[in-house]
């Protein structure tokens, strides 16, 4: 129930919940307040003191407006609402005072700084800044912190507002961080950062030195000066030589809103975007540190395989030899990856099936049901989870296959909701109950009488693609149904695949899946670099990197990848959204939907649209909801039935985070990071 509280601000009377804090009122009524510790997302330090405000008629001094809650402040003495003054002369002295004292020790960095440009300090001492000090003692120094290869840090920048303590505490699950001593001994350190000299103890401590979230990477977002930036693109540029994209991440179906940097055409970072609906404004390392994997490994000329080797070729000699291939053959089949857009696969799909070809895109073997929306996307939104008093995960590890979800799951569980986990063991950075790892847990949950009480309350049963991938995976999938269906529960498909809702969506399943597929004598493989194609078959690929899927093709096409065409796709909630181009696809290469288009000329079965717009009115046409981007449809409850299970016990989908895509594994740095994980991990398993 609110608490509804009229405030006076500078003059404007607004009337605000009682609970906020004063800066929040301030920035409800459009009064900007400078603020360094404070982030609305975190919990409230009040350190800084940069945000201070004259309360009139409280104390003679001014208050910190984050740490002061609207219904703390008193009436006038006429009844009035209380008022603050945020540009009084009181307040500009004790901001610029603050300032002075935040710049005593602040080394003069600016020209050599990465965060010049986007710097919070720079653009606050603009305004309560002085060009002069009256400091004359030595500045302190303090050593460097080592996190590892994603975060550099210059500890002497840091001005101790402790914005990543909180976040590694509060969001991330992985308390590695905190504050060690007062006033100017006072530092930021890491638990067990003592580097030892040499030999493999050096090796072990730099190991419980760096950080192991998957999502350190926004702490750098996070920081309001210089003291934490991106170790990967130090030196590299500045914010104003780059030109900015708005688009959608691939490297795990949640589809978190980023921005893609680019300088000239060369990406040269990914930064996240606030969306409240899917990512809020976090996004995982993978996100953010891929982009050095879509400079290496690039596909940019033609191939074609010739006593057994690839020699490069021209655009017509591949694509004659694709269409003789596939106008050649009766048995033909296409398999659709997991970076690819809803227009290649829809494209691919009406060219297949015109020449009485199939098409799947469930190239894992996940039992997803074709046409039932419910079965394979689900009924609930990742907002759902914000306020959910249950969860229970069956046969999935958010932790790695989708980060910014699993901090959401844990955001719901610091504000008391209960998790339930069955499959894997696993570090979720929440406590939960493990109900099992087999088949039995899930029946004996399923088939349990919930009561009237546990009905009421709001939960969300979130089952992952690992839990389908066995041959009784839609058995699986219908007691998961049916245990949301007794439960009064909303349902989630979490999917590892950004592709694979959109290709579901356009019906690209087949009868016999992957197994009809192997028996085909022709296949086009459009960009899945996680399957084994047996010999046998002619493989026409077409994709972004010579991955596996390069290395067995007999005829290569080379396509963009996800930061060079604009595309449709549709997260694992289901809403649609849309990845925009930052630059373009290097040499020879070409955006998929336009090679397709090309092939299909070249085998006399021209596709019905000559460009990206009249594809997607297509396409539309047939799937009216993908119009509707950023909206998330409401599915018709169609449960599976909850057949027999086997005797298997729940795995995860994914085993490395760092490696699960043709991108990731051409990256060094998630190289590195897949490296530095797998021996954390064996050292935790020596010292257990």
């Amino acid at each position: 129930m609110s608490d509804l509280r009229k405030i006076n601000i500078d003059g404007t009377e607004i009337e605000v919940d009682g609970a906020m804090t004063l800066i929040q009122a301030c920035d409800e009524a459009g009064i900007e307040i400078p603020r360094f510790c404070y982030h609305e997302r975190l919990s409230i330090a009040g350190n800084c003191r940069m945000c201070l405000v004259e309360v009139v008629g409280g104390p003679p001094k001014p208050a910190a407006s984050c740490a002061m809650q609207v219904r703390d402040l008193r009436p006038g003495p006429e009844g009035e609402p209380p008022m603050v003054r945020t540009n009084s002369p009181m307040v500009k002295k004790a901001r610029e005072g603050v300032m002075e004292f935040l710049l005593i020790n602040h080394p003069l960095d600016c020209p050599i700084c990465d965060q010049g440009g986007e710097c919070d300090l720079q653009d606050q001492a603009m305004a309560y800044g002085v060009d002069f000090s009256r400091y004359r003692e030595p500045k302190r120094a303090v050593q460097p912190l080592d996190l590892g290869p994603l975060v550099a840090t210059h500890m002497t920048r840091c001005i101790h507002c402790t914005r990543c303590v909180r976040f590694m505490t509060e969001i991330g699950g992985s308390p590695e961080m905190g504050a060690t001593g007062r006033g100017e001994d006072m530092r930021i350190v890491t638990y067990g950062n003592e580097i030892t000299e040499s030999g493999d103890d050096a090796v072990a401590s730099a190991l419980r030195a760096s950080l192991s979230s998957n999502m350190q990477g926004n702490i750098v977002d996070l920081c309001p000066v210089g003291a934490l930036t991106s170790k990967p693109y130090a030196f590299t540029a500045r914010p104003w030589e780059l030109t900015k994209t708005e688009s959608i991440d691939v490297m795990d179906a949640l589809g978190s809103s980023i921005r893609v940097d680019t300088k000239g055409r060369e990406v040269m970072r990914f930064l996240p975007r606030n969306h409240d609906g899917t990512n809020e404004e976090w996004i995982s390392d993978k996100t953010r540190y891929v982009w050095d994997g879509l400079r290496r490994q690039r596909l940019d000329t033609p191939y074609i395989r010739e006593g057994g080797k690839l020699r490069k070729a021209s655009w017509p000699e591949a694509l004659t030899a694709a269409a003789k291939a596939l106008k050649g053959s009766e048995k033909i089949a296409g398999i659709i990856g997991d970076l690819t857009p809803v227009e290649a696969a829809f494209a691919l799909k009406q060219l297949i099936e015109g020449q009485g070809g199939i098409v799947e895109c469930r190239t894992d073997g996940a039992k997803l049901p074709a046409g039932n929306r419910s079965g394979y996307v689900g009924t609930a939104r990742i907002e759902d989870l914000d306020d959910a008093e249950m969860i229970q995960i069956i046969g999935a590890n958010p932790a790695i296959e989708a980060p910014v979800l699993n901090a959401r799951i844990r955001k719901a569980w610091l504000h008391g909701a209960q998790v339930g986990l069955i499959g894997e063991k696993a570090d979720l950075t929440y406590d939960y109950e493990y109900l099992g790892a087999d088949r039995a847990a899930l029946e004996k949950l399923s088939s349990q009488t919930i009561s009237d009480e546990a009905k009421d309350t709001k939960s969300v049963v979130i089952v992952g693609q690992g839990a389908l991938q066995e041959a009784d995976g839609a058995a699986v999938l219908g007691h998961a149904m049916k245990l949301a269906e007794n439960s009064n529960s909303l349902f989630m498909v979490l999917h590892t695949a950004a592709s694979r809702a959109g290709a579901m969506d356009i019906g690209a399943t087949c009868e016999g899946g992957m197994e009809a597929v192997g028996a085909a004598e022709v296949i086009f493989n459009l960009g899945a670099d996680e399957v084994d194609i047996a010999e046998g078959p002619f493989v026409i690929y077409q994709g972004s990197h010579g991955d596996r899927g390069a290395h067995r093709a007999d005829v290569i096409l080379p396509g963009a990848a996800y930061t060079e065409e604009r595309g449709l796709f549709v997260n694992t909630e289901g809403r649609p959204q849309l990845a925009l181009r930052a630059g373009f696809a290097p040499g020879e290469a070409k955006e998929n939907w336009a090679i397709l288009r090309a092939l299909s000329a070249e085998m006399d079965a021209t596709l019905p649209y000559d460009t990206l717009i009249q594809l997607r009115n297509a396409l539309v046409e047939m799937v009216p909801y993908l119009a509707d981007i950023d909206e998330v449809p409401e599915n018709d409850w169609q449960p599976v039935a909850a057949g027999e299970l086997g005797q298997a016990t729940f795995r995860t989908a994914i085993r490395d985070f760092w490696l699960t895509n043709p991108i990731a594994r051409a990256s060094e740095l998630m190289a590195e990071m897949s490296a530095r994980a797998r021996a954390r991990d064996e050292a935790g398993i020596a010292a257990e």
